[in-house]
């Protein structure tokens, strides 16, 4: 994996699953600014850190494709399956992935909390956080889930705003 501080356009996450090339209208425009670009690869790399502590690789895996098929964002679900496959998923944890219903308590804990803030963000009150230690998450992992959450959230939006600016290029 690429340091997250050196940025490779050319395996830019968001660039690939938006559609978009060097010398397109909406690549020139999102590059403009290449720092925010590298920012948001930057987060993407480091929320998926096969080292980062407190959630497995393939929890976090599992919780983006529930965020993105809830959205729904076909186009990211799709990288975040394919992804969570790589990482030796089982057809199991696809399915609770994808639907929300794991067996196991702190993944349909992880997938509930996810599914609020998804969806009916003031649902993420107090209890539902509570709900998160009890089922066996550390302060530091309910603070990466949190986060992973919020970087979802924006990563679906700016790849539907994207595809937004190129389908108008593209009508132009």
């Amino acid at each position: 994996m690429a340091d997250p501080f050196t940025y490779q356009p050319d395996q830019d996450l968001i660039d690939r699953i938006a559609g978009l090339v060097p010398g397109s209208t909406t690549y020139t425009v999102r590059h403009q600014r290449d720092k925010v670009a590298a920012a948001t690869q930057g987060s993407y790399e480091a929320l998926f850190a096969a080292d980062l502590q407190g959630l497995s690789l393939q929890e976090r895996l599992a919780v983006a494709l529930h965020a993105c098929a809830l959205t729904p964002a076909p186009e990211l679900a799709a990288h975040y399956r394919e992804r969570l496959q790589a990482a030796g998923a089982d057809a199991a944890l696809l399915a609770a992935a994808e639907s929300g219903q794991a067996g196991d308590r702190r993944l349909a804990v992880m997938l509930e909390f996810t599914r609020k803030l998804i969806e009916k963000p003031v649902e993420g009150d107090e209890s539902a956080i509570k709900a998160l230690p009890a089922a066996g998450l550390s302060t530091p992992a309910v603070v990466a889930l949190s986060q992973l959450i919020a970087f979802l959230s924006y990563q679906v939006r700016l790849v539907a705003g994207l595809k937004a600016m190129k389908a108008l290029e593209q009508a132009a």
